[in-house]
């Protein structure tokens, strides 16, 4: 009888205790669909301040716990808690790092100009944990540059200590946009040694790049969608970091994330005012006068909503969309319903259309989970325009909701979404491949056609989407033989 694995996922977010887009869904879900494999799976996350300590039942598990850093020891608390799904947690308490209002920046946005440290020190209190612990894990699975270091720790530091020697380490990149690329300065504290600041590691033009030593030093790489893997290994698409990953070979994939459809699903979720499902529809037409009352849209049945739910950065397509939005409205009998917050010019821009086009714009400028659920239900298609998306959920979701994507073909989105035959009504949404304010007007405008002229098509497609199944369950498969590659690619090493 084989011994079941034993994986640590680190990161710096987790459902339901924080979170800023896919990353924190993604480890919160994962380790449920890998715990239904008899894998014993646990968790390390900052203590920020911001977590209710009593809803979540966060007790204190080690009261000090000291962190050899490359010129300094810090000391930090390690407290724990269980999900109702008996997935333990382990959260870093170190208020000089993690007692802030935001996880990665101040509510301007701007970047907490310590994060090297931050996250450095999340990489080595996470490795330091498993030693405080005896838990030695067969896989540490890290998360993106913020604990990117664990992989090089792991091979650098600890390569025969009697807990973490032998043990394999996992990158996933959920965003390769972010690479955490810092000045030098930094790089004592980091502790990985001046052999190892070299352009094929962690040098990046003089600066220290966290995600390019992590994709040196990892056994495994993947990414959050087959495509995504792709595009990333393309000078277009790899934000300079794609000669890297070519390298890796076959030890880089791509895994399309699952959805949690415990919580994204028309039939029984609690947020909407009447549940509904392929077989009995009826339920969305109230949604969508659900939906225009709350953001004061003219109350028409007969007048497709286009939902946009999306944080506003420039990957997300928002600036092109604004630059065509008005152009829709004037031209197009159709409505919008807006949900997002983030680049300040775009939460003005979109903040005013109500007042501009009211009945015809409503938006949300901030992130409401209770709205985000109605806009999927109640919406006649959601509107993706990103320059590049990983892999995408909303999207994923929207299908189950009987909301058609439209959707620029990138990444996730491109894996999930089917285009639309307009001779057979087949597909699950409507694509373009330019990014461009062009695409996106003239897409959007061939949905809108659908909606109005080929009514038995939209029925089609409606229920094409409600058929996919995205599972997190499809999913764990595949991180399975992600880890048992890893462990033999370590085993191998000489």
């Amino acid at each position: 009888m084989s011994v079941p694995l034993k994986i640590l996922l680190v990161s710096t977010e987790c459902v339901p205790f924080a979170k800023t887009g896919g990353m924190g869904d993604v480890v919160s879900a994962l380790p449920i669909a890998l715990k239904n494999h008899d894998i014993d799976v646990r968790i390390v996350i900052p203590k920020y301040s911001f977590i209710d300590v009593k809803k979540y039942h966060i007790k204190r598990h080690i009261k000090s716990m000291g962190v050899q850093m490359g010129n300094t020891q810090e000391w930090c608390s390690v407290d724990k808690t269980i999900t109702d799904d008996s997935i333990p947690v382990y959260f870093i308490e170190f208020d000089s790092y993690f007692k802030r209002n935001g996880i990665y920046h101040d509510n301007e946005f701007s970047d907490y100009p310590d994060n090297p440290k931050r996250f450095s020190f999340l990489a080595r209190a996470a490795l330091q944990l498993c030693k405080d612990l005896k838990f030695k894990p067969d896989i540490i699975q890290a998360n993106d540059w913020h604990t990117a270091l664990i992989t090089a720790y792991l091979k650098i530091w600890h390569w025969n200590d009697p807990i973490l020697g032998g043990i394999a380490s996992v990158l996933t990149i959920h965003n390769i946009g972010y690479q955490g690329i810092y000045p030098k300065l930094h790089y004592d504290y980091i502790g990985l040694g001046e052999g190892n600041f070299t352009p094929d590691k962690f040098e990046c033009f003089g600066a220290v790049n966290f995600l390019k030593g992590g994709i040196y030093f990892a056994d495994m790489i993947n990414t959050v969608s087959p495509s995504y893997a792709r595009e990333t290994k393309t000078p277009s698409g790899g934000f300079g970091l794609d000669p890297y990953l070519r390298k890796k070979e076959d030890r880089y994939i791509g895994i399309l994330n699952g959805a949690d459809y415990s919580q994204w699903n028309p039939g029984t979720d609690c947020f909407l005012p009447c549940n509904y499902s392929i077989d009995k529809m009826h339920g969305k037409v109230l949604c969508k006068s659900a939906l225009q009352k709350r953001l004061g849209l003219e109350l028409d049945q007969n007048t497709p909503i286009i939902g946009v739910i999306s944080r506003f950065v420039s990957q997300k397509g928002l600036y092109l969309l604004s630059q065509c939005i008005e152009s829709i409205i004037h031209n197009m009998n159709v409505q919008f319903a807006v949900l997002g917050s983030g680049d300040k010019q775009l939460e003005a821009f979109y903040g005013t259309l109500p007042h501009v086009y009211p009945g015809k714009i409503g938006s949300f400028i901030g992130y409401n989970d209770e709205l985000a659920h109605l806009i999927e239900a109640g919406s006649d298609f959601l509107l993706i325009p990103s320059i590049y998306e990983p892999c995408g959920l909303t999207q994923i979701y929207s299908l189950k909701y009987g909301t058609l994507p439209i959707i620029r073909a990138t990444g996730g989105l491109d894996d999930t979404v089917e285009d639309y035959n307009e001779k057979t009504g087949d597909g699950t949404g409507f694509k373009f491949w330019e990014a461009s304010t062009h695409s996106i007007y003239y897409t959007v405008g061939w949905a809108v056609s659908t909606f109005y002229d080929r009514k038995c098509h939209m029925k089609k497609l409606m229920k094409n989407a409600m058929k996919k199944i995205f599972s997190w369950e499809n999913s764990a498969f595949l991180y399975i033989d992600l880890y048992n590659k890893a462990i033999e690619i370590k085993n191998n090493e000489v």
